[in-house]
């Protein structure tokens, strides 16, 4: 087998020397490079020991680190304002550089569906229908009626949410609430410009309590001298009461297709960010990363060289040496390795989450709690005028 060099306490970085090339044309990346190849061979030994490793392998490590670094960044922007997100556009270049505005999209599309249950909002069309009344029959299906006069598939069923089959409102068989007696105060009401506003017998307005009893005395009558005009709906099975006793009625109702109701499109977003996949969060500008984000590059770099090391040398369990054998160190580096890697990712997440906009609201909440008391301690003067 031929000799492969090994480190040799030189570098030289030039595009296309990382596996994806991702920063390769940053020029502070380019800066770093070589600086980072030599931070981490001194802090594996170099020159007391042998690194047997490349530049290439500390260019690649440097590359990764990156990578995760900006990878942790934008996974934690992604799951603080993921609700926001969901349903924007993917065409966007990138988010990296953007400020999220909080907004109220993704919980009112959740809502919607009380809406469409109360008639009120939501994306599930409301669609009228009419069926004829037929003398001396009472009972209808709907469902009947739906497969021969809806545009529905052979699997598809209506539901009715509304049937126009009431009584005439009780306030159309009222009178004028002008009317009712007191022709004395005709000159009262001339005053606030009431007069010769009624086709009433008189000027008089009556209370609104007035209104209500008449309203609800007329409903009463009704109820209790006449055959009440209402339904009753189970399973599209619609009986109407009474029973019709003239030919030509029309009975309106509202209803959904229950294919419509159970449909997981939500509209409007068709091509937009549907899961944390593809928001459009790009790999981090490595010259816009400030010092603290690059020292924890620089460390996750050494993590990750001392693991690429340790399963180089653990090739080789043991090196046959004039008269004895040298145990190389792999476990320790692997295991170290590992164990830098976990502690870092942890004290990043660690970093991310206090500063989530949770924790930042809860810090501004006590600080301002503590101003208080502290203001409160100012001695406040008596001032006499």
């Amino acid at each position: 087998m031929a000799n492969i060099a090994i480190y040799d306490g030189t570098s030289r970085f030039f595009p296309g020397r990382t596996p994806f090339g991702f920063y390769d044309y940053d020029s502070q990346f380019q800066t770093d490079a070589d600086k980072v190849v030599t931070f981490c061979a001194r802090r594996l030994g170099y020159p007391i020991e042998n690194i047997e490793l490349q530049d290439l392998n500390f260019y690649a490590a440097f590359e990764e680190a990156v990578t995760a670094y900006g990878n942790e960044i934008y996974a934690y922007k992604i799951r603080q304002d993921y609700l926001s997100l969901e349903g924007t556009s993917t065409t966007t270049t990138t988010l990296n550089t953007d400020v999220i505005q909080p907004n109220f999209a993704s919980i009112v599309r959740m809502s919607h569906q009380y809406g469409e249950e109360a008639g009120v909002g939501g994306t599930v069309t409301w669609y009228t229908g009419s069926l004829n009344l037929t003398t001396n029959v009472q009972n209808y299906d709907l469902n009947t009626w739906a497969q021969e006069s809806a545009s529905l598939a052979s699997t598809d069923r209506i539901e009715v949410k509304r049937v126009f089959y009431e009584a005439p409102p009780a306030i159309t068989r009222y009178f004028d609430p002008y009317a009712g007696s007191g022709l004395g105060m005709q000159n009262m009401m001339d005053q606030f410009g009431f007069g010769n506003m009624s086709p009433a017998i008189s000027f008089l307005m009556m209370p609104i309590n007035y209104d209500l009893q008449k309203i609800q005395a007329i409903e009463l009558n009704d109820q209790v001298r006449k055959s009440q005009f209402t339904f009753e709906l189970i399973n599209n099975n619609l009986k109407v009461f009474p029973i019709p006793t003239q030919p030509g009625g029309k009975l309106k109702f509202e209803y959904i297709k229950e294919s419509e109701r159970s449909s997981i499109d939500a509209p409007g977003t068709s091509g937009g960010v549907s899961n944390v996949s593809n928001v459009p969060y790009k790999n981090p500008t490595y010259r816009e990363i400030n010092s603290i984000g690059r020292q924890w590059i620089f460390e996750y770099t050494l993590a990750l060289c001392k693991e690429i090391l340790g399963y180089v040398r653990g090739k080789y369990g043991t090196v046959p040496i004039p008269g004895a054998e040298v145990t190389l160190n792999h476990a320790d580096l692997i295991t170290a390795a590992t164990a830098e890697k976990n502690l870092l990712i942890e004290k990043l997440r660690g970093y991310l989450e206090e500063t989530s906009r949770e924790k930042l609201l809860e810090r501004r909440a006590l600080e301002a709690d503590y101003k208080q008391k502290e203001l409160n301690l100012v001695p406040q003067p008596i001032f006499i005028g």
